[in-house]
């Protein structure tokens, strides 16, 4: 059996993070062992690991948003001579310039960012990327060679997100859950209430973050008998899938900037997962096929509330929700992102690599 070393100071983002529980099971259904390894120290975590005496090991594995570990990482897969792959998920020169806007990217701190980030990513054998634009933009802006690139979707944890009966609401519902951070865009949806002409619905936002109470205060400056809004507080992830189920559609991101046209939420893909047809903004990191025909998206520009108002009365204004047959969505998701997909993908990287 081949054994992969999976390599980071986890935090909240341990062996429990869904996309690392994910691929850690596609590695076990591909006949591989996992051992974790999470060291005191990122910086000195190659002296750590020769110390603890890993054995037999074939393949080093850091996980999402440890670029920390990669250097140490890297140091002790080459004197081993293994292949080392990086699973970045997003960048840090990325979220801390453009979505946290701490600094600009010509200043120096943006500069010495961009060049560590680029060092870390060379020093891996290959990354991950989650969607083919955030592969173009590693290759692009990190220098990283393309052909060493590997796509790997994040998609659902399907012993939970799974298919769900169609609900019997007798007034439908539109779902929006998340975390109202910027890139979710979820005051556009707030405004979209006063542009909504369709038949009379629910549209509740589910969650907390930043932008929650500017929803709030939106909604409450907006009058529109047809449209009933609730503000509901997050829920166990456990819960969750029922809690879409419950819905007749879900609304995706519709935040503004490039890193919104590179990323697929996993709001998406667990609505899919669901079998829940999503009104979301459309992006270059969708699959060409979802994009050029309803396959459970239903596509509105970015930062726009009268084209989301005007997508939710079309879809909730047709007998099937969202236009959409049941099985739609679901298949969708089994076709580009489900977690076969992703084990066929990882195989065929393990094959290049070991």
């Amino acid at each position: 059996m081949s054994i992969v070393l999976w390599w980071g100071r986890f935090g909240n983002y341990g062996p429990d993070y869904p996309r690392n529980r994910t691929l850690m099971s596609c590695f076990s259904q591909l006949g591989w062992e996992v051992q974790t390894f999470q060291p005191r120290l990122s910086q000195t975590a190659d002296l750590e690991a020769a110390l603890r005496g890993f054995r037999d090991i074939d393949l080093v594995w850091v996980p999402c948003f440890r670029q920390r570990d990669v250097a140490a990482a890297s140091r002790w897969a080459r004197r081993k001579g293994i292949p080392l792959v990086f699973d970045p998920l997003i960048s840090a020169f990325d979220k801390q310039v453009f979505e946290r806007q701490k600094f600009s990217a010509a200043s120096g701190k943006g500069r010495r960012l961009l060049r560590w980030e680029q060092e870390c990513f060379a020093r891996a054998n290959w990354l991950i990327a989650d969607t083919q634009e955030h592969a173009a933009y590693f290759s692009r802006e990190h220098a990283s060679p393309i052909e060493q690139i590997c796509v790997l979707p994040v998609g659902a944890e399907e012993g939970l997100f799974k298919p769900q009966a169609k609900p019997a609401n007798h007034i439908p519902e539109a779902l929006f859950f998340g975390t109202f951070i910027g890139l979710q865009g979820a005051t556009y949806i707030a405004e979209a209430v006063a542009h909504y002409q369709g038949p009379v619905c629910r549209l509740t936002f589910l969650g907390t973050g930043p932008d929650r109470a500017t929803c709030e205060a939106i909604v409450r400056r907006v009058s529109n008998p047809r449209v009933y809004v609730a503000f509901e507080e997050w829920v166990p992830l456990i819960e969750l899938p029922a809690r879409i189920g419950a819905a007749d559609l879900c609304l995706g991101v519709f935040g503004v900037g490039d890193k919104t046209n590179r990323v697929i939420p996993n709001k998406v893909y667990q609505s899919l997962a669901c079998d829940r047809p999503v009104i979301t903004m459309e992006a270059e990191a969708y699959p060409e096929e979802m994009r050029s025909h309803n396959g459970g998206l239903l596509w509105v520009p970015a930062g726009d509330p009268a084209s989301i108002a005007e997508s939710l009365s079309g879809a909730l204004s047709t007998q099937i929700p969202g236009g959409v047959d049941a099985g739609v969505a679901f298949a969708s998701y089994e076709k580009h992102f489900s977690n076969q997909k992703i084990r066929e993908e990882l195989s065929a990287l393990l094959t290049r690599l070991v």
